[in-house]
């Protein structure tokens, strides 16, 4: 997997700035007098540092942004940038700044001067962050040079660091997931990647599709059933709180929060076939399962002290003569029967026995769902913010805080009985569509159908968040990660010990 620059923080040594080759990225806090750095590199340029301080461009530059100087005469580096940020600066600013190191990170190393300022973790997160990149190019690329970060209390920001550096290993990895192409991303290899961290920590357990056969997943099994690649179940556990004791001495279990994935490997759209442009892209539509994968990881990589099972259903949805059709009647699970109206509303179908499975197994204190689920919530939402419906007003209030602090984009979207209407089957209990009108709203009433009664729930639809059309402030152009931080946040203010 794609693992995030290394970053070395280490005490400020001004002597070694004139020598220094690579590049140098200065933090500049405009209302600030100058540090010790830039005072060092005003001298050393000769001027050129307060020249460019005193600019029209430095001052159209918004909070975050920088600006270069390219082979600075009295320097050996090959370019100098210079990072707006003010000390005070909210930490998405903080992280947008770093991320403007790490765009332009290439081959040279670099070293950051950002001396004693109070956001310099969440610089090295931004950057860490930005500096990802992922392609099967015949020609290989030069590796990310070293990365230094000057700091003036080094041990202490690399202690506030550390927790960033998993929960980047965790966004890479679902980064990772998101990008592979479904030919190399197949059912078993997605299983495998996840049996892999077992490594860290994690219980893993693979149902294999006579086990799903076993417990009823006909809702999910039908999805898969036109594809080679056997359709699956993989259930991750982190159990970081060891059962407490009743007066008694007798062991109370801590109920788990239950993360579910969908985790659709390649959506052709099946019988109901997708239009063939851009149906490229349906490579992407696991990426609610991968969000999973990067939030357990991340868990286990910081041990945290909390008991979270993820668990994502991986399937392929194609067109073959045993695949299921439109008008097919299925039972799920929970034992009610769906009519099959599309077969490109899948996602729904493998989320519904996932989810039941879920409360079912492991009697959770909420569920969370992740899905890339409909187009309808990209109509709404654009590419913004990920749609978060919720049956349980606290949790979804700490869903959309935790989305906020960590600066990705969420919106409650409504449920209401008028839209239950709408997926009423003449013949089953359900059906899978209701149309085009409110159809995110739809889907989630769907799911909904699929959670226990007072069982604490949200779904989140992905689909415009998890790979947007082009680069966002935190990666370049591909997939996002999105979800990862937002849930170790939620994890870590609500449901850790």
């Amino acid at each position: 997997m794609t693992h995030p620059v290394a970053i070395r923080f280490s005490e400020s040594d001004l002597d070694a700035l004139a020598a220094r080759e690579g590049r140098i990225a200065l933090v500049v806090a405009p209302e600030a007098g100058r540090s010790p750095a830039a005072r060092r590199i005003e001298r050393l340029t000769r001027g050129a540092l307060g020249r460019a301080l005193a600019s029209e461009a430095w001052d159209k530059l918004k909070a975050g942004e920088s600006m270069e100087l390219a082979w600075p005469s009295g320097l050996a580096c090959e370019a100098l940038q210079l990072v707006k940020l003010a000390r005070r600066a909210p930490v998405a600013t903080a992280r947008k700044a770093g991320a403007a190191i790490g765009r332009a990170l290439g081959g040279a190393d670099l070293l950051v001067l950002a001396e004693n300022h109070p956001r310099a973790a969440e610089i090295a997160f931004g950057l860490a962050l930005r500096a990802y990149r992922f392609d099967y190019r015949s020609e290989e690329r030069k590796p990310f040079g070293a990365v230094e970060m000057m700091v003036a209390k080094p041990e202490a920001v690399a202690a506030e660091a550390a927790p960033h550096a998993a929960l980047a290993e965790g966004i890479f990895f679902t980064r990772d997931l998101v990008n592979e192409p479904a030919n190399i991303l197949t059912t078993d290899d997605f299983a495998a990647r996840l049996a892999a961290m077992q490594e860290l920590g994690l219980d893993v357990q693979i149902l294999e599709e006579d086990e799903l056969a076993a417990l009823g997943m006909r809702a999910l099994l039908a999805v898969g059933q036109g594809s080679d690649s056997p359709s699956k179940v993989v259930v991750m556990r982190w159990t970081g709180l060891q059962p407490a004791e009743d007066e008694n001495g007798e062991a109370l279990e801590v109920p788990p929060l239950a993360l579910v994935g969908k985790g659709v490997c390649f959506d052709s759209g099946g019988i109901s076939l997708k239009p063939g442009a851009g149906m490229e892209e349906m490579t992407m539509d696991m990426g609610g399962a991968a969000v999973v994968a990067g939030v357990m990881r991340t868990l286990a990589l910081r041990n945290a002290p909390v008991n979270v099972v993820g668990l994502v259903g991986l399937v392929e949805n194609m067109p073959d003569g045993r695949a299921q059709r439109p008008g097919d009647i299925v039972k799920s699970m929970k034992g009610d029967t769906i009519e099959v109206i599309n077969t490109d509303a899948e996602g729904r179908m493998v989320l519904a026995d996932v989810l039941w499975h879920a409360q079912q197994e492991f009697r959770p204190s909420a569920v969370i769902d992740l899905a890339t689920l409909t187009g309808a919530i990209i109509v709404a939402l654009g590419h913004e913010n990920a749609g978060v419906f919720s049956n349980d007003d606290r949790l979804a209030d700490d869903l959309l805080k935790a989305a906020a602090a960590e600066g990705e984009g969420a919106w409650r979207m409504p449920l209401a009985p008028a839209y239950d209407a709408l997926i009423t089957s003449r013949l089953a209990d359900i059906k899978n569509t209701g149309g085009r009108h409110g159809g995110a709203i739809t889907a989630a009433a769907f799911l909904k159908k699929f959670i226990a009664e007072g069982t604490p729930w949200c779904h989140i639809d992905i689909a415009g968040v998890a790979l947007p059309p082009k680069e966002t402030v935190l990666a370049p152009k591909g997939p996002t990660g999105w979800g990862v931080m937002a849930l170790d946040r939620l994890i870590r203010d609500r449901f850790e010990a």
